[in-house]
């Protein structure tokens, strides 16, 4: 199954497959917690460019395995204007590889390695990012497109 056509629950209610932006230019962000300092700092770094992103024709998701309960709950807390996709069944993440092995404490786990990648109005990957730093990515991803 095309990862354009992976339907998820979103923080406004509604269910979208990628396909259904065809025709957008789409900034799509994978983090891996609602809440937590890196996750809130990228998300508030991406509404704050939200008007410069969309000035450039990009539109920003975001997508995280939290429910949209807690993307809801994210957004009120954190003052966030963006949508946020709900992947508890790890679709997505799976589908564009950025769940990865990682290590806290010594203790192994699977998580989202926060990544970042950007369609075309076709939906196809033009740029892809991992191992994303938060500090500046928005800025320095918004640079980056023409």
């Amino acid at each position: 199954m095309s990862y354009l056509n992976i339907k998820l629950q979103a923080s406004d209610d509604k269910e979208y497959t990628l396909s259904d932006f065809k025709g957008k230019k789409i900034v799509l962000y994978f983090y891996p917690k609602d809440n937590t300092s890196g996750c809130t700092l990228e998300s508030k770094d991406f509404t704050m460019l939200k008007n410069e992103f969309k000035e450039k024709g990009y539109m920003i998701i975001g997508c995280s395995r939290d429910s949209v309960k807690s993307h809801k709950n994210f957004i009120n807390k954190q003052d966030l204007d963006l949508l946020l996709l709900s992947d508890s069944n790890e679709e997505l993440v799976t589908a564009f590889d950025v769940m990865k092995e990682k290590s806290m404490y010594g203790k192994k786990y699977m998580g989202i390695e926060r990544s970042t990648f950007v369609l075309d109005e076709t939906g196809k990957i033009v740029k892809e990012v991992r191992k994303v730093k938060v500090k500046d990515h928005a800025q320095i991803l918004l640079d980056e497109l023409q």
